[in-house]
């Protein structure tokens, strides 16, 4: 599955690195969750160590995703709605370079970074090694440092409350496990620059003109690990909403509905210097 990466400035030195919201690939690349123990064992008994490992981390994510959305639905000014508010809160300070490695799932076999065309080539490739490559220092820290919490917040366990404490620290462990996945294989696809290739500069509708040769001469075959392609639309989007405190949240909403990307995201970029 090739997945689509959208980089640019966003203010300042700051950039943006989101993956193009792509749900009807998303769906198909991804193989059905087991929803109980009967059908995790079933999967399990023909798998090899490491399916295993990924069969139990997806289980329990599964389980998590629809325990969220039991509160999302809860009644308002329920004990439940209250847990989801706290839930966003905590969810708002969650970095979005997480948030865009963690989307870099294991079924990504190659990718296409669109960009600004005035921006150079070569920084492009020099800032998605950086992200992924401090990724996966950080991540791999932050997971250990959280996996060590868990059997100290199952003290809450006693009291007769739900333990959030134990469910927040097994989330950011799962969050921090799948971002240094996506982080180890987004180093692995870049890394290979003897693969890359520099495509023409998208059309406005941010499609790469196909047959056409780049400003190197190389074309861009179906086979690369990863593509990069100068879009002249996004050069302009970004022009034109450049401020002081960086792009306007009307450019920003524009690029997220033109490229599919997170508008709140994007905008924790912007903020976060």
């Amino acid at each position: 599955m090739r997945a689509t990466l959208v980089v640019f400035p966003v203010r300042g030195r700051s950039w943006c690195f989101g993956r193009s919201l792509d749900r009807s690939c998303l769906n198909s690349a991804s193989s059905p969750t087991p929803s109980t123990l009967r059908e995790l064992y079933g999967k399990m008994s023909t798998g090899g160590n490491a399916s295993k490992l990924e069969l139990c981390v997806d289980f329990v994510s599964d389980k998590m995703n629809r325990a969220w959305m039991g509160l999302e639905k809860a009644p308002e000014g329920s004990f439940k709605s209250k847990m989801h508010g706290l839930g966003l809160k905590l969810l708002a300070r969650v970095k979005p370079s997480e948030m865009f490695l963690k989307s870099i799932s294991k079924e990504v076999s190659s990718v296409e970074v669109i960009y600004p065309s005035s921006l150079n080539t070569r920084l492009v490739r020099r800032r998605l090694r950086h992200i992924a490559k401090r990724g996966s220092i950080i991540h791999r820290k932050y997971f250990y440092g959280s996996a060590s919490l868990l059997p100290l917040t199952t003290a809450f366990s006693v009291l007769p409350l739900p333990n959030i404490p134990f469910f927040w620290v097994l989330f950011r462990t799962y969050s921090h496990w799948r971002a240094l996945q996506g982080s180890e294989k987004l180093l692995e696809l870049v890394s290979n620059s003897s693969v890359a290739q520099t495509s023409p500069s998208t059309s406005a509708s941010g499609k790469d003109q196909e047959g056409c040769e780049s400003k190197g001469g190389a074309t861009n075959p179906v086979g690369s690990l990863w593509v990069l392609l100068p879009s002249e639309q996004l050069e302009e989007l970004t022009s034109c909403g450049k401020e002081q405190d960086g792009l306007t949240k009307s450019v920003i909403t524009s690029i997220c509905e033109t490229y599919k990307l997170n508008t709140n995201d994007v905008l924790k970029y912007r903020d976060s210097m």
